[in-house]
């Protein structure tokens, strides 16, 4: 199993104190910062574009894992990279030449993903999944934060991390994003998940506690 990385979703974060949040994330041992954009085509909401991507970069040394919910996330991936995006994920429902703009990526010196919703088939993740450095397993369908989590999720990711292991793809990590809680969080670390996105789970109340807190739950687990 990978080092399970924690990333506080900033779709829940207190945009008026965005900054305050940041600090706190990293108080609490963040491992780096997931970035909703959505474009109000792909999914309904609007939410970050580049001058707040920007403006992030200039207040954290984290990696920034912008993940593009955007209908045409080729017009967007080297504008995020070069707006000092760390790892980029793209839905695989969107891009049709998936393996060129992994490879954009990759040339941007970004860490390229695969995105895909609940519903969509593995078998596009894994035609490309040489191509990438990791799979974002969607446990809620996109565009809102806060939504119940997904259960059939765990199947999938089960099946996904044992085709990976069982084809030379050890390395690509499998990330989550959607309705992780402290409660279900071992859950998901078992399923084969290492890179846990979580935004009202972590960013109400005292951030710094909720991750320490999440990553203690997920070290006892993976200890016992």
């Amino acid at each position: 199993m990978h080092n399970i990385r924690l990333a506080p979703s900033l779709l829940s974060a207190d945009f008026s104190h965005l900054a305050q949040a940041v600090a706190a994330c990293e108080a609490g041992g963040a491992d780096q910062l997931h970035i909703d954009v959505m474009d109000g085509h792909f999914v309904p909401p609007i939410t970050f574009g580049i001058v707040v991507m920007e403006a992030l970069r200039n207040i954290t040394t984290l990696p920034l894992d912008v993940h593009l919910m955007v209908t045409n996330p080729d017009h967007q991936v080297e504008l995020f990279a070069d707006a000092g995006a760390s790892w980029i994920s793209v839905h695989a429902e969107t891009t049709p030449h998936l393996h060129r703009t992994l490879s954009r990526i990759r040339a941007r010196g970004c860490s390229p993903g695969i995105v895909l919703n609940p519903a969509t088939p593995l078998e596009l993740a894994m035609e490309g999944a040489e191509g990438a450095d990791f799979i974002l397993l969607m446990s809620v369908n996109p565009g809102y934060g806060g939504q119940a989590f997904i259960p059939s999720f765990f199947r999938r990711c089960e099946r996904l991390r044992s085709w990976l292991d069982s084809n030379g793809l050890q390395h690509v990590r499998i990330e989550v994003d959607g309705g992780v809680k402290i409660d279900n969080v071992v859950d998901v670390v078992r399923a084969g998940a290492d890179t846990i996105v979580s935004g009202s789970g972590l960013m109400h109340g005292d951030i710094a506690a909720n991750i320490q807190d999440m990553r203690t739950s997920i070290t006892r687990a993976v200890s016992s």
